[in-house]
């Protein structure tokens, strides 16, 4: 059995990075980049100001991504992976090549879907 209230380590790693955006913000500030709030929305099309600024806070208390606060005119804050963060970055990358690798089928699979809905 799992540690905590977790059955196992994908669960937890699902708790983690699971929703649309957490994985979309992932990417965007993949491989070392920092990016400033508005950058990181243009990074992510479609979130709304609300939703980003949740799921920044939800994985900022996770460890995932670091908020740093430049106390300047205007005020600056930046966002960058935290070390625990690019791991979680490294381990959903196959996870990536696997949607690549089939997105013409997937999408395929939502017209199907979306067909039968109306």
């Amino acid at each position: 059995m799992g540690k905590g209230p977790y059955l196992c380590g994908l669960d937890a790693a699902v708790d983690v990075v699971g929703g649309k955006w957490k994985p979309l913000i992932l990417w965007a500030l993949y491989a070392g980049r920092t990016l400033r709030f508005g950058e990181l929305r243009r990074h992510v099309p479609g979130v709304s100001e609300k939703m980003l600024i949740q799921q920044l806070r939800e994985m900022e208390a996770d460890g995932i991504v670091h908020r740093e606060v430049y106390r300047e005119v205007p005020p600056k804050v930046e966002y960058s992976l935290t070390e625990l963060g690019e791991t979680l970055n490294k381990a959903l990358e196959p996870l990536g090549l696997w949607g690549d690798k089939h997105m013409e089928r997937l999408v395929a699979r939502q017209a199907e879907k979306i067909e039968q809905s109306a």
